[in-house]
């Protein structure tokens, strides 16, 4: 029976052997085939060699486009006859029959090398061959053996388009081999070796050699080319588009990017992460989408993720621009639904991000070409569009969010809801290239405050936090960030909005009391106390609570709408009492904490200990809530008695009583912000206020500040990263962390 099996299975491989030679699927003959560059110079040992290939372009009607050849090349070789592949699949192909191993001068590195046996699953470490490699200025050949005469077993031609991969340290702990991978048109050398050096000293040959080789051109490249060498002869243009099916729309799949990528991946690579595979391969999956919008109901989500794989992956941007500049050029049905979602797309894709020079140049001329073949029509006001747009695009961080897109597709200006103290909404248009400087100026000339002295500035916010956006931030992104944390953190009270308020305080005594900027004083003034930005008496901040009342609700009522008492007074203040005051009670552990925890913790980790736990802080949880229940009304009482002393007081009075109070601290008129200060190995948290006139730091509630600077004390300043701030005084360096810095 053993016998047996073993001739059963040597019949079989030798049937697979003759059925793989017979349909080509043989790897020794695929590998035989790979492209070239034409007209490439290689210079070895002997001197120069000159290589000229033609490349045959097989058009609609017969006729034969060959790329001229520079002198040096010398005359090309005839070929046997035409080349019968589709245009989309025609590449530059040098058969190469089985040669026999001579002694060739210009083998550049030759060795043993273990390769993976064909048809094994892919863990090369488990069954490894031993070949002879040779590396030439023209390819990688295997051979069975170093003895002559010996035949080719397969060789892997070396273009600019060929990669080599460095060896991985984790494929040596798992396999004890030191990998050297080579990336071929159609296939790869998974090499292994157990000495790195060797494997380094192979990696840096082959590279050597894929980098002397002249960059491959595709004929969508060359095509583009001579469009744009004969931009001027119409007539030859147009024969250029009949001739060539490849510049044209259609409705078969494509086999290959238009445009040149290396082959193979980098595994390692960041974008593999997203789930990405190598470039020629999602170039190709963009393609089949492209023809999915054709008949898709809502495109938004589709050209969303067409966007958001160009964004991630720069080199792809210039390839969607051709395949979409592709199947608009000549399409069957021009105007219907499924021709107008590639202009969509390409609308969208120009208010995104630009393509390189090259592709720029083309796009600009394909779009007045539509512009003439198609006047009066959705496609020309679509082109118009984009031409437009080009002009001020500029690199965006993130895609267009459903709302840009929705608006896009049809052309217009998107509505852009910002807020403003005072519970004020302004409804401002804005396109794709608005910044967030462009839409402060206009917000400044609709809200008539043109003759103020202060800076505004354009915050992005909600009910937890709030930051400055800086003047070149395009207010389409920071749209299209709040879509996303809305799709993540769903709720009220994470809601994001943009928000116009005053940012630098340069003026607050000459502004009008009737006034729309005298009403962001008193509102600032009030957000600043809530938050804690107003180091005073728990007195003075119940009066202020009062005067809010007074201005919320006008003369004391029993009936008035009475806000939260977060709304009016700083909680935090509350908690930090309560806290102190059980603290002892919270914080009273038994006397030997240790060994209890080393006894039941390790005994009964989900038990009766850990049930005591719970239950402890529960108890604790619930007696910090009914303390600040009766803290809280305690202090709502006392904001009421003073608010009833406030009767007949107008709006007006209201605030400017209120400012006056406010102005008292000698910080008012400065923007605050958070920071960490370190001194040595020392950190604290302080306060930074920039006022019109100094730099002022503040120990965190407290009155004066221990540390003020002039501007003309100031020798430099800066930002190192997104989060630090310097600033030297003479030879004193202070340095501030937060996440304030912006960058204007």
């Amino acid at each position: 029976m053993p016998l047996q099996g073993f001739w059963w299975w040597v019949c079989c491989r030798h049937g697979f052997t003759l059925l793989g030679r017979e349909y080509g699927e043989k790897e020794e003959e695929e590998e035989s085939f790979e492209m070239s560059s034409p007209g490439v110079q290689m210079t070895n040992r002997n001197g120069s060699t000159d290589v000229g290939v033609t490349q045959p372009v097989r058009t609609s009607n017969g006729l034969e486009r060959t790329a001229l050849l520079p002198p040096s090349a010398g005359a090309p070789k005839e070929s046997n006859g035409p080349l019968h592949v589709s245009e989309e699949k025609s590449s530059l192909i040098t058969p190469s029959s089985k040669v026999i191993c001579k002694d060739d001068q210009d083998v550049i590195v030759k060795g043993w090398l273990q390769r993976e046996v064909c048809g094994e699953a892919r863990r090369p470490w488990s069954r490894l061959k031993k070949y002879w490699f040779v590396l030439t200025p023209d390819s990688l050949d295997c051979y069975n053996s170093n003895e002559k005469p010996n035949k080719r077993l397969g060789s892997l031609v070396l273009t600019s388009l060929c990669s080599v991969m460095w060896p991985s340290k984790q494929t040596y702990k798992e396999t004890g081999y030191w990998n050297v991978t080579v990336y071929g048109r159609k296939h790869c050398y998974r090499l292994y070796t157990e000495h790195l050096n060797e494997a380094v000293h192979w990696v840096c040959a082959i590279q050597k050699v894929i980098d002397s080789k002249d960059p491959m051109e595709t004929p969508t490249q060359l095509l583009i080319k001579d469009i744009e060498e004969n931009h001027c002869n119409q007539e030859t243009v147009e024969e250029i588009y009949r001739l060539n099916p490849i510049l044209r729309h259609t409705k078969n799949p494509l086999y290959a990017p238009l445009l040149p990528f290396p082959y193979g991946s980098d595994d390692h690579s960041p974008h593999n992460v997203k789930g990405y595979t190598a470039l020629r391969d999602e170039a190709v999956k963009i393609f089949n989408s492209l023809q999915q919008l054709e008949s898709e109901r809502d495109p938004v989500p589709l050209m969303q993720g067409v966007l958001q794989t160009c964004l991630d992956l720069r080199p792809l941007r210039d390839e969607v621009y051709c395949q979409v500049m592709k199947q608009t050029s000549d399409p069957p049905d021009p105007g219907s639904v499924s021709d107008l979602r590639y202009w969509q797309l390409l609308t969208c894709m120009s208010c995104t991000y630009l393509p390189s020079p090259a592709v720029l140049r083309f796009l600009l001329f394909h779009l007045h070409r539509m512009k003439s073949q198609y006047p009066n029509t959705e496609m020309e006001k679509y082109a118009d569009f984009i031409l437009s747009a080009l002009d001020k695009t500029k690199q965006r961080e993130y895609v267009p969010s459903y709302e840009e897109i929705s608006v896009l597709i049809q052309r217009q200006e998107l509505i852009c809801t910002v807020y403003y103290p005072g519970s004020g909404v302004c409804k401002v248009p804005i396109t794709s290239h608005t910044t967030a400087g462009e839409l402060v100026e206009e917000l400044i000339k609709q809200l008539n405050l043109t003759h103020s002295r202060n800076i505004f500035a354009l915050f992005e916010q909600n009910n937890h936090y709030e930051q400055a956006l800086a003047k070149a931030t395009i207010v389409a992104d920071t749209l299209t960030r709040f879509e996303n944390f809305t799709c993540k953190e769903k709720g009220f009270e994470t809601r994001w909005k943009l928000y116009f308020k005053l940012y630098c305080f340069l003026d607050t005594e000459d502004v009008l009391k009737d006034s729309l900027e005298y009403s962001f004083l008193f509102e600032q003034a009030h957000e600043a106390v809530i938050q804690g930005y107003l180091p005073t008496n728990e007195e003075t901040l119940q009066s202020l609570a009062a005067l809010r009342l007074q201005f919320l609700n006008g003369d004391f009522s029993p009936n008035a709408p009475f806000p939260r008492l977060e709304e009016l007074f700083p909680i935090y203040i509350l908690h930090s009492r309560i806290l102190a005051s059980s603290k002892p009670h919270i914080t009273s552990k038994p006397s030997c904490p240790s060994l209890h925890k080393g006894l039941f913790s390790g005994a009964l980790p989900n038990g009766l200990w850990n049930n005591s736990l719970v239950k402890q802080k529960a108890e604790e949880s619930q007696k910090f809530k009914g303390r600040m229940k009766e803290e809280g009304a305690s202090m709502m009482s006392a904001i009421v008695d003073k608010w009833k002393a406030l009767q007949s007081m107008e709006r007006t009075e209201v605030m400017a009583a209120y400012l006056s109070i406010v102005k008292q601290w000698s910080g008012y008129g400065s923007t605050l912000f958070d920071i960490d200060s370190s001194v040595g190995s020392f950190s604290q948290r302080l306060w930074l206020g920039v006022s019109a006139s100094s730099l002022s730091l503040y120990k965190q509630g407290e009155v004066d500040a221990f540390e003020n600077v002039q501007y003309s004390q100031i020798t430099s300043f800066g930002v190192s990263d997104n989060s630090t701030f310097k600033v030297s005084v003479g030879e004193k360096e202070m340095i501030f962390e937060t996440s304030k810095v912006i960058y204007s």
